[in-house]
């Protein structure tokens, strides 16, 4: 199966918000980038999209979830600053059904790089840019045997 890693979309600046973070909501940019993920992800086979709790994570994923009519699950092992070992579980529990997964710029390098110490190529120079998604295959026992780059939407 496929689980499709997305990093949240672009945000407000994170400076100019003077509000709890958790709250910061995506900028127009960031719009145009999740009403693209629709096109991205048309040919996909998923049956749930868990998302960081992180209101720039849930819009991000909000236009995908409306069409394809799945409700978008908070999971806070996908939040910021989140350690390894519980965003891996998520990973590790939707490896057989396949899933859309929503985090942040912190873990979701962190579990490319424990996928690539385990011997997956993620290719020359990995990237996670806002709003990219990496699109991790698995085997029959769940773990992730390949990885390929989606870039994120032209600005």
């Amino acid at each position: 199966m496929t689980i499709y890693l997305v990093r949240h979309v672009k945000a407000g600046e994170r400076q100019a918000w003077h509000d709890d973070d958790r709250l910061r909501p995506v900028s127009r940019t960031g719009q145009r980038q999740a009403r693209h993920l629709i096109d991205v992800l048309a040919d996909a086979k998923f049956e749930r999209i868990v998302s960081s709790p992180y209101v720039r994570c849930l819009e991000s994923v909000a236009p995908l979830a409306c069409v394809r009519m799945l409700a978008i699950e908070p999971n806070d092992a996908l939040a910021e600053e989140a350690p390894l070992e519980p965003a891996l579980a998520v990973v590790t529990k939707h490896a057989q059904t396949g899933a859309v997964l929503c985090s942040h710029g912190d873990v979701i390098p962190m579990l490319l790089h424990y996928f690539a110490n385990c011997g997956v190529d993620l290719g020359p120079n990995p990237q996670c840019p806002k709003g990219c998604t990496w699109v991790l295959e698995t085997n029959a026992t769940g773990d992730v045997v390949a990885a390929r780059y989606i870039a994120p939407a032209e600005e």
